[in-house]
């Protein structure tokens, strides 16, 4: 019997890999394949530009900094799924981003995070993880290993900067690749 507390994860999903998908790039509309990345970390953060939530870009761009040299990647992901809050276009969010908190780490286009017409990687995650590893909120994080698994997901109260978030990322980062 499947619990609300328990994790339905699907064992075939979580044995592909995120080098299977790909997203646009934020303004220019370009593939974004997440290969570019074998053999980086990475974490891919739901993001929005008018939530209580927004401050987590600067947590971000300093945990990008912070282990860019040692393989992370920070890929955020706006979208509007929650209340609006993401409702600019692909040059507002840029502007915004880069102006607010001086975003250097890589920005996809606006996606669909939930729902059945969510971006395919977000279904897969869901797959992976079950009913508890779906975004309920803007800055839901996954963490993808340098063998392109998905690892662990936080919720989006969990900052960027945590305790839990900075190890669970050394950790990744220490892997061989």
């Amino acid at each position: 019997m499947f619990s609300l507390f328990q994790s339905s994860k699907d064992p075939q999903a979580a044995a592909r890999s995120a080098y299977e998908f790909s997203f646009k790039t934020l303004g220019a509309g370009e593939t974004l394949p997440l290969k570019q990345f074998a053999g980086q970390v990475i974490l891919v953060v739901n993001t929005a530009s008018k939530c209580g939530l927004t401050p987590q870009y600067k947590a971000l761009e300093e945990l990008y900094l912070t282990h860019r040299d040692q393989g992370l990647v920070v890929l955020g992901v706006p979208s509007n799924d929650f209340l609006g809050q993401e409702p600019g276009s692909d040059a507002d969010i840029a502007a915004f981003c880069e102006r607010r908190f001086g975003v250097t780490f890589p920005l996809a286009s606006k996606e669909r995070v939930v729902g059945d017409d969510a971006h395919p990687f977000y279904v897969w995650a869901r797959q992976v993880f079950g009913f508890l590893g779906v975004p309920r909120w803007n800055f839901h994080k996954y963490l993808i290993n340098r063998q392109g698994h998905l690892v662990d997901f936080f919720v989006p109260t969990t900052g960027p900067d945590s305790v839990r978030v900075k190890e669970a990322i050394e950790k990744a980062l220490a892997e061989a690749p």
